[in-house]
């Protein structure tokens, strides 16, 4: 495929998820606000997690290094996650909120319970995370639902990618329904290990899926330049304020950073054009002001011949252009010039 033709096919505008994870700190309240925040900064869909500590972790499991240094070491990674937890009665709620304020809910689950109460709850897309990509019963039973997938693939190689979009692809999910989000899992990822140009690996090592990205980095610039790119999904977790306790706050966005990051990404997409290289409308006005023209270096007498001595290039371009000099060279001047006057053949 050109790169005019790959311009052609995008039509379609990026899908922007505001993850607000568990950045509600447990609080319905908190959680509504974000939905709000989200809503008002253009994104597509605002997306929480569904899981039970008691069917997530053992009562003993240990915090990654970076919910050490967010929280402490106080409690256990079990401790922290059971005060995140959003009730049935909460998932429900956040959906009217969504409804409301004309943004799509999503939730990731990370166990089979959480998948049974999305699915009641009538949810269309299901987003894994990467913890799950390993998860074989996890990923069948979401598979068995027939619906989109967004798969994150932080910690994982091609080969972990490929075992999980085959149980995807044997159960009948068509490709297109797939998109593969590169992402890494330190929060917040230094610069180095971002590895922007893996997508590009994910999209050509998987015919027919979709890719994006999620985003863990500090700043807006990385899923910019995802889209940028090619990514047509992306992810990125906001807060209401990132001195609030918890683990994720401090890699996340705050809400106006959030509106920022939306609307750099709506310029991108409407940048992308149709990728055929042509004076577009608004230069065209420019091609006679800056563009140049032959013209007389010097007085010039009629039957002089025209030289590289007596003729020279300048602005504006309304006369013969200076491609055609080697057709002017050596002709006999039908008329006399003064200096500056275009010539005339």
């Amino acid at each position: 495929m050109s790169i005019q033709e790959d311009f052609h096919k995008r039509t379609n505008r990026v899908f922007i998820i505001a993850e607000a994870g568990v950045n509600h700190n447990g609080s319905l309240d908190m959680a509504k606000k974000m939905v709000k925040v989200a809503a008002k900064a253009g994104v597509d869909a605002v997306k929480f997690q569904t899981f039970r500590a008691q069917t997530l972790v053992t009562k003993n499991a240990v915090k990654a290094d970076y919910q050490i240094k967010a929280s402490g070491q106080k409690e256990t990674q079990y401790q922290m996650l059971e005060k995140l937890e959003l009730s049935h009665k909460d998932h429900e709620l956040l959906l009217e909120e969504c409804k409301l304020n004309k943004i799509e809910f999503l939730s990731t689950p990370f166990d089979l319970t959480a998948i049974d109460l999305l699915a009641e709850m009538g949810i269309k897309k299901w987003k894994i995370a990467s913890g799950e990509i390993t998860n074989l019963p996890f990923l069948r039973k979401i598979a068995s639902l027939g619906q989109e997938i967004i798969l994150s693939t932080g910690m994982a190689d091609l080969d972990e990618i490929r075992a999980a979009l085959d149980v995807f692809l044997d159960s009948g999910i068509s490709s297109d329904k797939i998109t593969v989000l590169h992402c890494n899992t330190q929060y917040p990822t230094p610069m180095e290990d971002v590895n922007l140009n893996a997508m590009k690996s994910i999209k050509n090592a998987f015919t027919g899926i979709h890719v994006g990205y999620s985003d863990h980095t500090q700043g807006i610039e990385i899923p910019i330049g995802a889209v940028a790119l090619g990514a047509t999904i992306i992810e990125k977790h906001f807060t209401l304020d990132k001195t609030l306790p918890g683990p994720d706050h401090k890699a996340s966005l705050e809400p106006d950073e959030l509106a920022i990051m939306v609307q750099a990404i709506r310029n991108i997409e409407i940048a992308f054009g149709n990728g055929i290289k042509k004076p577009t409308q608004s230069e065209k006005g420019n091609i006679s002001i800056v563009r140049k023209s032959i013209v007389a270096a010097d007085n010039i007498a009629v039957g002089e011949k025209f030289t590289d001595k007596n003729l020279t290039a300048k602005r504006p371009g309304k006369g013969i252009s200076p491609m055609r000099w080697d057709d002017i060279i050596g002709r006999t001047a039908e008329k006399s010039y003064s200096e500056d006057e275009e010539i005339i053949i």
